[in-house]
């Protein structure tokens, strides 16, 4: 496929997602996050997207990583983990960018302890899916890669 005819998609994973189906599968699951990318460069793979992934526990890595991608992007899934509800400096970088982004929780974060029911990021993302384990991710991909076609229909039309 030619660059127009695909969206590219930086996938980002913050802080503890490496450990996936070790770390509380009750709560998050137990698909592992290599799992978790196939699935999701699986469905981007057959729905025209192209996906950077990135996993870091370092908020400074996540900033560096999203500036450093900010040409290349069309659109941003974002689950920054617990920077999610500490982070002025991730939400600015996604504001400064000014692409499309999805944020996605594997948990409900608003039915878990009181200081996650706020996110410092939902105000600059398109939206926000959590509690539907690795399925937030994949149905995130689907919304963001859904908008990004309305877009370019609409700007082509």
């Amino acid at each position: 496929m030619s660059r127009e005819s695909r969206f590219h998609i930086l996938v980002i994973h913050g802080p503890n997602l490496g450990l996936l189906g070790q770390r509380e599968p009750s709560v998050y699951g137990k698909k592992s996050l290599e799992q978790v990318n196939e699935a999701l460069i699986a469905y981007a793979n057959n729905h025209g997207g192209l996906l950077h992934i990135f996993q870091s526990n370092s908020e400074g890595d996540i900033i560096d990583r999203l500036i450093a991608e900010m040409d290349w992007l069309d659109g941003i899934l974002i689950n920054a983990g617990g920077y999610t509800h500490t982070s002025v400096a991730i939400r600015d970088t996604l504001a400064a960018i000014g692409k499309p982004a999805i944020e996605v929780h594997l948990s409900n974060i608003y039915a878990r302890e009181p200081f996650r029911h706020s996110s410092l990021l939902a105000p600059v993302c398109l939206g926000q899916i959590s509690g539907l384990g690795w399925r937030s991710y994949l149905y995130g991909l689907m919304a963001l890669l859904d908008i990004l076609s309305e877009r370019a229909d609409f700007t082509s039309s």
